[in-house]
């Protein structure tokens, strides 16, 4: 197996795995999904809640709100729920209070520790009017996704790298115009230079002018 990382910035990787059959590749996918460690809020403490949300909608909301994960500085707790300990290796507070007329975000949730806050700063969470007040306690653990949606890291895909095969009916010369950033020509043939940028959209473009894709299943 050989892995060719092709793109990273904050909030998506994008990396070329060769060697391995689609059954290997599903399982990775499954595996981030399933077992990849992530902070979420899993409990929390209302002092205040008057806003047109129960205290269950407005927690759920919360604990379905993605955090930063900072992995070297907390541990996931494996043993039995009634034996977790309540250390700062285990879990973090965050405190919310905020008085309306406005609107709630993510942001307005404040963290002990700096690097796990809000990854979305700009998720509305709900809307106070006047006189409206919420005030709560709220702790972020560790946990995965088999245990529960909020723990899901992300979105995981794959996909075949597509191969691009022409033929003398096929309009090369259109597509090269069109699709300039993302194909180029090699040889008597056509090959994606930018993978991570190629879509359905390329896909179906090249299929109206005559040129066929397929998928690598390696």
């Amino acid at each position: 197996m050989d892995i060719k990382v092709l793109k990273k910035d904050d909030t998506k990787v994008s990396f070329q795995i060769s060697k391995i059959n689609p059954s290997i590749a599903n399982a990775i996918r499954r595996y981030i999904l399933a077992y990849v460690p992530t902070m979420a809020i899993d409990e929390i403490e209302f002092k205040k809640n008057g806003s047109a949300l129960y205290d269950e909608m407005l927690a759920l909301r919360l604990g379905l709100t993605p955090l930063k994960t900072d992995l070297k500085s907390y541990k996931l707790w494996e043993g039995k729920e009634a034996d977790r300990p309540h250390s700062a290796q285990y879990e973090l507070k965050l405190t919310m209070n905020v008085e309306g007329p406005l609107t709630v975000y993510a942001s307005d949730l404040e963290s002990q520790d700096p690097k796990v806050v809000p990854a979305i700063e700009k998720t509305i969470i709900t809307k106070l009017l006047e006189g409206q007040s919420i005030e709560l306690i709220a702790t972020a653990r560790l946990g995965q996704g088999k245990e529960h949606a909020k723990y899901t890291p992300g979105l995981a895909i794959y996909r075949g790298v597509p191969q691009l095969t022409t033929t003398k009916d096929s309009k090369v010369t259109a597509v090269l115009e069109k699709l300039s950033e993302v194909i180029e020509k090699k040889g008597t043939g056509l090959e994606i230079k930018d993978l991570t940028r190629w879509n359905e959209a390329h896909e179906d473009f090249c299929e109206m002018n005559g040129i066929e894709v397929t998928s690598s299943k390696e």
